[in-house]
């Protein structure tokens, strides 16, 4: 069985900075791209920031300069530095991650629960 789980979300002021943390574990073969989305109230999931296995990244035009997503693949880890937080980066941030579980010759995309990021003053 397979898990993904985020934590670091909060509650910050404009200007401030989070860092996201998502954590795969479980039985797993191996691990292609990670990435970070959210879904703010009443709008759809976007895509927020990718990596691939080898590091590259990609980000949304939305997040460029403020973003930066890291991973650790030794531990399973995906990471998102979050600076010069604004209002409108409020959301529910989701970690989703393509893995192939052991004895699977194929991969799947597996998302976490969600953790709420909330930027006000």
């Amino acid at each position: 069985q397979v898990q993904v789980v985020e934590s670091g979300g909060g509650l910050v002021q404009p200007g401030e900075s989070l860092r996201l943390s998502c954590a795969a574990s479980g039985s797993i073969a191996s691990i292609n791209n990670m990435g970070w989305y959210r879904q703010a109230p009443g709008k759809e999931r976007e895509l927020v920031a990718a990596i691939t296995s080898g590091g590259s990244t990609n980000y949304a035009d939305s997040v460029k300069d403020r973003f930066t997503i890291s991973r650790d693949n030794a531990k399973n880890r995906v990471y998102l530095q979050m600076n010069s937080l604004k209002p409108e980066d409020t959301a529910v941030y989701y970690c989703n991650a393509d893995i192939r579980p052991r004895f699977s010759g194929r991969y799947n995309g597996y998302w976490g629960q969600g953790t709420q990021v909330t930027v006000s003053t």
